[in-house]
């Protein structure tokens, strides 16, 4: 009986992947903290989960949204570098968290090949 690894690892595989996305999204709004007329960008983690729990293949086709700043600035840059790195560094702790359910659906899956 053939395993399908898409149905094994569950949303887990996805979630990195957004991860990972959201992550080089949130690295370019820190480089371009300075720039003048930068606008942030982010993307929303709830818009793909519901897409997910609908049954819909999301890809790497992410919604991207500007984020609109708490307090603007006179370049335009709408970039809070404090904000960003306390969303980049929540980003970096839920990486961490769905690997390791990745990490332990891949271990329960070894354990039932294995018969242990």
């Amino acid at each position: 009986m053939a395993i399908n690894l898409d149905t094994a690892l569950g949303i887990h595989a996805q979630t990195l992947d957004f991860r990972v996305e959201r992550s080089k999204m949130l690295a370019g709004n820190l480089a371009n903290a300075e720039t003048p007329g930068y606008k942030a960008k982010d993307l929303d983690f709830k818009a793909v989960m519901t897409q997910i729990n609908a049954g819909m293949d999301v890809g790497r086709d992410y919604q991207t949204a500007y984020r609109v700043p708490y307090q603007s600035s006179a370049d335009h840059n709408t970039v809070e570098l404090g904000k960003e790195q306390a969303r980049y560094s929540q980003n970096a702790m839920d990486y961490q968290t769905s690997l390791t359910f990745l990490n332990m659906k891949i271990s329960g899956l070894r354990s039932a090949i294995e018969g242990q």
